[in-house]
């Protein structure tokens, strides 16, 4: 199976033996941040520093005149990735023998939010979500079009991964996150993350509902949440809302996020060069939200070459893309390696034998420039027995 790692370009820029240190991992492809959210991170090996603080959502290369005129447009990184840092690392992984595909984060920039509140999910309290842009209002889907077909076709790429490409909601590690206190579930993420901005609430109406009287359903129906009901799923969703109500949120959300990933998808192949890869990171359950965004398997795979299914919690959503997968398509498995984070690069053998017996047809692995020596050992034996 052919396997990649996630990089940041602060990873490499500066340390002569990164590239082949990730090289020798066994690892054919980087997936190369090229557009990011703020983040803290750890780069225990750099000769010349340990922590990173990269203090807003930027893109990590110079952007062109694509932008001139417009009002949204990306951040430039500070000094944590200064001038083309995505191009000096691109370059260095490819003279290590790697191939290089872009990552690119799009609907999750707290910067976004801050500068211009009126593009943020509102949700059913009136509370806005910084770090989250609201994805069916045309002048942020223009944003996140351009910017996917900017950051994802860089030169040196072969292909790109495009992360949150579709609608969040409250799940985020936003600073000191201190949400977790009421175990809301998927049905309570579902209900905090529907938005009641000016656009959705004019999609709702197109949906044949009333959006104040909407809005006051979905308070009522999380009350039980906040008294620490149980989750139940969509399921619970339907008991709390009303199916008829959660059927027409889910026709308005579904239509605004699959169109926005054909656009975004179409905007890249536009860009590329021919064989260039696009895939998306994606859930097979559609009214999941966050880093990979829900989707109906059959129709992302008509559109994309592939997607990135999170398997930190076992290899079960794998099942869904490889049943709706055609001949050639992607279906990468991404497993955590950073056991300081959570993930079990001891048991990646293992894990990967799992995903490769349930559909997947490549690896992800997170992250190579968080991972300890220890951790990065781990890989390279599972790598080497694959």
């Amino acid at each position: 199976m052919k396997a990649s790692t996630f990089v940041y370009p602060w990873d490499v820029n500066g340390d002569p033996e990164a590239a082949g240190r990730i090289a020798a991992l066994g690892v054919r492809q980087a997936t190369l941040a090229a557009a990011y959210h703020s983040t803290r991170a750890l780069t225990p090996r750099h000769p010349r520093h340990r922590i990173v603080t990269a203090e807003h959502a930027a893109v990590l290369y110079p952007t062109d005149d694509r932008w001139q005129g417009r009002e949204l447009r990306p951040y430039a990184a500070g000094d944590w990735a200064p001038g083309d840092a995505f191009g000096e690392a691109a370059e260095a992984l490819v003279q290590a023998g790697l191939e290089v595909h872009t990552w690119v984060v799009l609907a999750h920039n707290s910067r976004l939010g801050a500068d211009h509140p009126d593009t943020s999910v509102v949700n059913a309290y009136g509370d806005r979500y910084a770090w989250a842009p609201c994805i069916a209002r045309p002048a942020t889907r223009e944003y996140l079009v351009t910017l996917a077909a900017e950051a994802a076709v860089r030169p040196g790429a072969r292909g790109t991964e495009l992360e949150s490409l579709g609608w969040y909601g409250l799940q985020h590690l936003h600073a000191h996150d201190k949400t977790g206190g009421v175990p809301l579930g998927d049905a309570g993420y579902y209900l905090m993350a529907l938005c009641f901005c000016t656009v959705c609430r004019e999609g709702y109406g197109a949906q044949g509902l009333d959006a104040d009287a909407l809005a006051a359903a979905v308070r009522a129906a999380l009350e039980p949440l906040w008294q620490g009901a149980p989750d139940e799923g969509w399921t619970g969703v339907e008991k709390l809302l009303g199916e008829a109500n959660a059927a027409a949120t889910r026709a308005w959300r579904d239509e605004r996020a699959r169109t926005l990933q054909e656009e975004a998808v179409a905007a890249v192949r536009a860009a590329a060069p021919e064989g260039f890869q696009v895939l998306l990171h994606a859930d097979p359950v559609t009214y999941h939200v966050g880093a990979n965004p829900g989707v109906d398997p059959a129709h992302i795979l008509s559109v994309a070459d592939g997607v990135v299914v999170p398997c930190a919690g076992g290899p079960a959503l794998l099942t869904p893309f490889a049943e709706q997968r055609r001949e050639g398509a992607v279906v990468a498995a991404n497993f955590g390696v950073v056991s300081g984070m959570g993930g079990s690069p001891g048991t990646l053998a293992a894990d990967a034998a799992r995903a490769q017996g349930l559909g997947a047809t490549e690896l992800r692995l997170y992250h190579a420039g968080l991972a300890s020596d220890g951790d990065l050992e781990s890989v390279r034996e599972a790598l080497a027995g694959l």
